[in-house]
């Protein structure tokens, strides 16, 4: 395995499932709070600091576990901290996506490790964590690869929905990337404190409520271009 193998899971053309959603630009779009680049530095910058340090510190958690059970704990902590049922209920979509297509993409015993969780399917950063494992990555490419993901993927979706000129998007992206790098790192320390300590409850709880509700209320558009 080699490290291009972090750059095809960053890749925004990786069959994940991501382009499909917005990461809740498209309900801060239809309220106003996202209006150009300005506005979408401070969406990104909010979700950075929030659910970009969660679900990084849960991906670098995933990576450097190798126990079904223990996946199976670290999953349900990763639950309780999404407060939106449809937020969930995305969450293990896309991590399902993600899961069959690392099957065909690295088959390796590794990735049966998420099997006790394929009924329901694991939540995005476990099985993004797990996959970084089975293509040879490290727990600090699964957290900066998360770090990166819930970044472009509001990003990629402003471009769509608002018109924004991708050039600024790109170096609005590069002026967050040092940001983006400490988050990564704050999460893989995070990370490595609860699974020295075998307590996975230490893992950051930041939420989001107004876009808990937002979420929700996404899902009751008759018309809408992403599926959150």
């Amino acid at each position: 395995m080699t490290r291009s193998a972090l750059l095809l899971l960053a890749d925004s053309r990786f069959p994940a499932g991501a382009h499909a959603h917005s990461g809740g630009l498209e309900s801060a779009a239809a309220a106003g709070r996202v209006r150009d680049t300005a506005s979408l530095h401070e969406f990104l910058t909010g979700r950075l600091n929030s659910a970009a340090l969660v679900a990084a510190s849960f991906a670098a958690a995933a990576c450097q576990c190798d126990d079904a059970a223990t996946l199976e704990t670290i999953d349900h902590e990763y639950d309780v901290r999404l407060l939106a049922p449809t937020l969930r209920l995305t969450s293990r979509r896309l991590g399902r996506q993600l899961l069959r297509t690392a099957r065909a993409t690295w088959p390796v015993p590794r990735l049966n490790l998420l099997a006790p969780l394929t009924a329901d399917g694991p939540h995005q950063p476990l099985a993004l964590g797990v996959v970084c494992a089975a293509a040879g990555l490290p727990a600090e490419d699964a957290a900066l690869c998360s770090v990166q993901g819930t970044l472009s993927v509001p990003a990629n979706a402003a471009i769509r929905l608002l018109g924004l000129n991708p050039d600024e998007v790109s170096g609005l992206l590069a002026k967050l990337a040092p940001a983006a790098d400490r988050t990564a790192a704050k999460a893989l320390t995070l990370a490595r404190m609860a699974q020295l300590r075998n307590d996975f409850s230490m893992l950051p709880a930041l939420g989001s409520p107004l876009l808990d509700l937002a979420a929700e209320v996404h899902t009751t558009w008759e018309v809408r271009l992403f599926a959150s």
